[in-house]
């Protein structure tokens, strides 16, 4: 069945045509650039910037795929978690559309979209049970699936997610926003010879929770007392770099510990690893490094749906709607939606 997508949540404008787990299209158009002097996401800037694009995404996503809207059979809506104000755009034209074109309609959790998108890859099994990991600026969770829309949540960060982890030890470092895409370039020109030992929390023996926000101040007071030495100067581009190199070692192993540490505990071989850190590639060395002592495999999304799109939200609403999960005009936008 033909599935139409819309994804509104935060700063992404997106709409795909999907028929299964085949993407026949899926635009994205996002509102980054007018955040970044702020050094994060203004939720009314978001808002305004899907009000403004949700219309032209919509009539290149059918464009693109060759459809219209008479051939979609479903819609499919993120309805949570989110900024609420970006929510309820999405969630307004997936209603609209659901009502005036008699389609039905299904609402979707977006960390569970971020959970099942490595399946719109080629080389990605869908075997269950696994362990999921969604890593992104909002969220950093562990999941065990035992099928579509039966996870049991392992462990979560108990502070900050990893994302926003990097985007505040960018800002400390004065290297912009987003801070994923700019530590991990900067930590690229690191010498690796002042390897700076930040620490790792694992929250005690066996624990899957996850804490950031130590070595966020751990990378704040070195900053301050050891390399600006109360001077107030900018640090040096090759300190920056070895900064970068060591938070970024620190606390993606810390990712890869707790994920290989849940598959053990629940007997399992396989992980997969959805989310906008995702994309990072020296997470992807380590769980492949990690793997090969292992024999745990870890899959990835393709880079394009690692971050927020809208082919993820469709797929696996086709999935939630062949197991009866139905929702009406009265589906509400929930920023705080738990995984059920």
């Amino acid at each position: 069945m033909l599935t139409l997508g819309i994804e509104t949540s935060c700063d992404e404008t997106s709409v795909a045509v999907t028929e299964g787990r085949r993407v026949l299209s899926n635009e994205v158009t996002s509102s980054i650039h007018l955040h970044k002097k702020y050094g994060g996401v203004v939720p009314e800037i978001a808002s305004r910037y899907h009000v403004e694009y949700i219309e032209e995404v919509l009539d290149k996503a059918l464009k693109d795929s060759g459809k219209s809207l008479n051939d979609i059979k479903l819609i499919s809506v993120t309805n949570g978690p989110g900024l609420v104000g970006a929510l309820l755009i999405g969630i307004s034209v997936a209603k609209s559309l659901s009502y005036a074109a008699k389609k039905p309609l299904v609402g979707v959790n977006h960390v569970l979209a971020h959970l099942y998108s490595a399946f719109l890859s080629e080389g990605v099994p869908a075997k269950f049970p696994f362990v999921g990991l969604v890593v992104s600026g909002g969220h950093t969770a562990l999941f065990l699936c035992k099928g579509i829309g039966e996870q049991k949540l392992l462990g979560q960060t108990q502070d900050d997610a990893v994302g926003e982890a990097f985007d505040k030890v960018a800002k400390i470092l004065g290297l912009g926003y987003p801070g994923g895409p700019v530590i991990e370039e900067t930590a690229k020109r690191s010498s690796r010879a002042n390897n700076i030992p930040f620490p790792k929390s694992y929250l005690g023996k066996d624990s899957l929770d996850f804490s950031f926000s130590g070595i966020k101040t751990a990378v704040l007071y070195y900053v301050r007392d050891k390399a600006h030495k109360g001077t107030g100067k900018k640090i040096s581009a090759a300190l920056a770099a070895d900064i970068c190199y060591s938070f970024q070692e620190a606390a993606l192993d810390v990712l890869v510990d707790k994920a290989l540490l849940a598959c053990r505990l629940n007997n399992t071989n396989s992980i997969i690893v959805g989310g906008g850190v995702a994309i990072n590639g020296r997470l992807r060395e380590k769980f492949e490094e990690a793997g090969k002592a292992s024999g745990i495999k870890a899959y990835f999304p393709e880079k394009r749906y690692c971050l927020d799109n809208a082919a993820m939200v469709a797929s696996l609403g086709e999935e939630f709607y062949k197991k009866g999960h139905r929702s009406d005009l009265y589906l509400a936008a929930e920023p705080n939606l738990e995984v059920k």
